[in-house]
């Protein structure tokens, strides 16, 4: 059911009609008929955002039901993260957590060497089931479930020549609606990650979402995980610029680089206002246009000084990192240079080899600057768990159980263009490219929604 929108997510479309409530189906007739009346056109998406109690849980009479569909389920894959949250709950607040959600069925995708999903399904009498359709309507001929969750991160599938890994998240998606339609009611989805490696594919799942009248949630755990120092804009900061430093590949950890920066400067006074244009380096021409730029210099430097690994020149415990030590360390850079529609600016940095977290600077008005962390407690040799996936799985709980999500779909629709502008501006040769396309406007919500305690 689509709730209202309010004053945390301020966008520019009139709400959709709301759906039954849950276990109501609308009239099938009627379902179809209201989404065909709503048309998007190139107006930014309305979506609803939950108030300020968003970590309090409306805890309901009946547990909630929900399927999940994997590409595969190995160990330290994202799959194996959300499944077992599911079933066994989590660290969370000080106390074993276990979500008001019970996972009730499974389709995967592949099944690689190494594969828990049949021992999960077996251990907790899960049943996989062998299409995705028949996971959602569990073997019937409706929808018969309370959420969804679409996990395609990882598994053996084809490359394009952009390089970018076709993970089938759209597909899934596309199935999923398909079953809406026929079921005559619809619920909330969460999306891993990006969207789309095509840009109107990921408009089309927006608009879908709209269509359709169901909370359509998606990212990954970077906005919302803890961040050292606990730093939360104001709504309304009058944020300069901004910059990530991060680690990992195009089209995949670039996408939470860029998270990190959006979580932020969506709150701007203005709002965010769309991306015009991206240019994105490689290699040396990274360090020379870094230096035209003395307000990204600086910002670096300050995001710098927020990660715990930075790695120091040989024969040094540490030493106070400098351009050329970055430059030495990290072998082989990618930066994106982003310029707004307002003419704010956000920069993107992966920096293999120099450092192995996520850390963020912003340049507010008055020339402070705030900074911090996105702490990201990675797995070891004696545990599989990885902590930043509880914040993540508590707000997919929250959007299933309250049907409206934390934050919009709006900041992961716009991370996804400008992840795929950025892979676009490297495979022409490291040019900048204009974006029009991603003129997509929409304020942040009101309430935090990352890990606070």
């Amino acid at each position: 059911m689509a709730a209202p929108s309010n004053s945390d997510s301020s966008c520019r479309l009139t709400p959709a009609p709301a759906l039954s409530p849950p276990g109501r189906a609308l009239n099938r007739r009627r379902f179809l008929a209201r989404s065909a009346a709503l048309t998007l056109g190139a107006t930014p998406i309305a979506h609803a955002v939950a108030g300020p109690a968003i970590f309090t849980t409306r805890k309901t009479p009946a547990v909630l039901q929900v399927a999940l569909l994997a590409t595969e389920v190995r160990k330290h894959s994202h799959a194996q993260h959300f499944i077992d949250r599911l079933l066994e709950g989590y660290g969370w607040q000080g106390r074993h957590y276990r979500p008001n959600l019970r996972l009730v069925s499974l389709y995967v995708d592949q099944f690689p060497e190494g594969d828990l999903a049949r021992e999960r399904s077996q251990r907790h009498q899960v049943k996989i089931y062998p299409t995705l359709s028949e996971a959602l309507t569990r073997g019937s001929s409706r929808l018969a479930v309370d959420g969804v969750l679409i996990i395609a991160e990882h598994g053996k599938y084809p490359r394009n020549e952009k390089g970018q890994t076709l993970y089938p998240r759209y597909k899934f998606y596309k199935e999923t609606v398909r079953v809406f339609e026929a079921s005559g009611r619809s619920v909330p989805v969460f999306n891993d990650k990006h969207l789309s490696t095509n840009w109107a594919e990921c408009q089309e799942m927006v608009q879908d979402s709209r269509r359709l009248g169901f909370a359509f949630l998606a990212g990954s755990s970077l906005p919302v995980t803890w961040r050292i120092p606990d730093v939360e804009l104001a709504l309304g900061t009058r944020l300069e610029e901004s910059v990530c430093l991060g680690y990992g590949g195009v089209d995949s950890y670039d996408f939470h680089g860029l998270e990190t920066a959006q979580c932020m400067s969506e709150r701007r006074r203005s709002g965010e206002s769309g991306v015009r244009a991206i240019h994105a380096v490689r290699g040396d021409t990274v360090w020379t246009m870094l230096q035209q730029h003395e307000s990204t210099l600086q910002l670096f430097f300050a995001a710098l000084t927020r990660s715990h690994t930075v790695r120091p020149p040989p024969g040094f415990a540490w030493l106070p990192p400098t351009l050329d030590s970055a430059r030495r360390a990290a072998k082989a850079p990618v930066a994106y240079f982003i310029e707004h529609n307002d003419r704010f600016r956000t920069t993107m940095f992966l920096l293999n080899g120099f450092v192995q977290d996520f850390t963020y600077a912003g340049r507010i008005s008055g020339g402070k600057i705030a900074s911090c962390q996105m702490h990201l407690p990675m797995p070891n040799h004696i545990s599989s768990t990885a902590d930043f996936f509880n914040p993540l799985m508590y707000n997919i709980e929250q959007t299933i159980v309250n049907r409206r999500t934390p934050y919009p779909i709006e900041r992961t629709l716009l991370t996804s263009g400008m992840t795929l502008s950025s892979v676009e501006s490297l495979h022409r040769g490291q040019i900048r490219v204009e974006t029009p396309e991603l003129n997509v406007a929409y304020r942040g919500a009101a309430a935090p929604a990352h890990w606070r305690a």
